[in-house]
């Protein structure tokens, strides 16, 4: 296999999740007895231009399918989280009616209806048509296919660059990453900006957050990596911020190579932590995966131990990232009995490999259950929070990752 990147062959295996499904491929009730595609989940660090990657199996039609089940505006903290963003740009941007923008990967419009709310004309990108249609209720005009090279050269050939494109979370989920960019630069205003939100690399190793990793993440970015990319496309990064989101986050700011912004002092400081954590060399990635075996043994033997005692865990959250533990453990619904989560399009469906039934919150509040564990870690405070009537019938939380944690 060659990087996706920079074409150098690829020798480093650095860690090996075994074989799963693909992680938001949830399975309808009348489906459970028919084939179930499984996939190698195995992650490679280029010596090169050190872009981590998932090994090449799995096609993106097969993963971002029509029924894909992700919808954005379940979370009310990213939610808040992409209203905060749109305030903040649109005045350091100084965008108005007279500006446009595009966000790549634009969901169920989460984002762009704070755009629609402020008079600022919008494009979103949504090749899942589940998602778009919810978008375009909400009167987001949206581009139902997969951006690329070929779409960006559409929109420059019909006057529709950008003042601003958006791409939250998805620059780790294209295949073809230059050809990615390479839209980018083409539908880009001179004069205008990319933001790219994406999770650290530095951080998913520093916190062990391998539930971060399933097939339709093809990438696993720092910023050293992502600048060399747009770099390479004649685009450059001019500014950086650390977010909290996914565990510990980057929102990097682009613009055209000639463009005469000056780029920030945090630039170079975040790209000297990634260096001192070694991720220019092999010695930033050596016993990972050591430590996602520690994680999923206590994981195991925290379950084993309380099916023993004749207590109940359930979990909550439905996240692709519980995928990844739940497979990557071997946990099914003999440990783990059924999933809750807030999203009616996931409700009554099953978890994809271990085939765990997904339910409604009500269920919670009928079993009452000793433990509660939360999947989707980073949204934890917001959970707990969210579902702190369990502690009335004397009911704990659990997480897994980066520990294990009771509380």
């Amino acid at each position: 296999m060659k990087c996706r990147h920079c074409c150098h062959e690829l020798t480093y295996e650095w860690l090996d999740l075994g074989f799963a499904p693909p992680s938001n491929a949830y399975i309808a009730k009348e489906d459970l007895c028919s084939p179930e595609l499984h996939f190698p989940l195995r992650l490679y660090v280029c010596k090169r231009c050190w872009l981590v990657q998932t090994e090449d199996y799995a096609q993106a039609d097969a993963l971002f399918s029509p029924t894909y089940a992700y919808f954005s505006s379940v979370s009310k903290s990213w939610l808040q989280h992409a209203e905060n963003y749109c305030r903040m740009i649109i005045k350091r941007l100084a965008l108005d009616k007279n500006s446009h923008v595009i966000e790549v990967a634009a969901n169920d419009g989460y984002l762009l209806k704070n755009m629609i709310t402020a008079g600022i004309p919008c494009l979103g990108i949504e090749p899942t048509q589940s998602t778009a249609r919810v978008a375009e209720s909400l009167g987001i005009p949206v581009i139902t296919e997969f951006f690329g090279k070929l779409l960006g050269k559409r929109l420059a050939d019909t006057s529709r660059k950008a003042d601003l494109i958006i791409g939250n979370n998805v620059l780790a989920h294209v295949p073809d990453i230059n050809d990615f960019v390479k839209g980018l630069k083409l539908s880009l205003k001179m004069g205008g900006t990319i933001t790219l939100e994406f999770p650290h690399l530095l951080k998913l190793i520093q916190h062990c957050q391998f539930d971060t990793i399933y097939h339709e993440h093809y990438s696993y970015l720092s910023l050293y990596t992502v600048s060399e990319i747009l770099n390479r496309n004649d685009l450059k990064v001019y500014d950086v911020e650390l977010l909290s989101t996914h565990g510990g986050s980057l929102r990097v700011y682009a613009c055209h190579e000639e463009d005469s912004k000056k780029k920030s002092a945090l630039v170079d400081e975040v790209l000297e932590q990634e260096v001192k954590a070694g991720l220019q060399s092999l010695k930033g990635f050596i016993g990972f995966q050591e430590k996602a075996l520690k994680i999923k043994l206590d994981l195991l033997s925290f379950l084993l131990e309380q099916k023993l005692l004749g207590k109940q865990v359930v979990g909550y959250g439905a996240a692709a990232k519980g995928n990844t533990l739940l497979n990557y453990s071997g946990v099914d619904a003999d440990l783990l009995p059924f999933i809750v989560d807030a999203s009616v399009h996931k409700q009554g469906l099953f978890m994809p490999g271990s085939h765990i039934p997904i339910v409604h919150e009500a269920q919670l509040k009928q079993v009452r259950p000793d433990f509660v564990l939360i999947l989707p870690w980073n949204l934890r405070e917001e959970i707990a929070m969210q579902l702190g009537y369990i502690s009335d019938w004397g009911g704990r939380f659990v997480v897994s990752i980066p520990n294990m944690e009771i509380f």
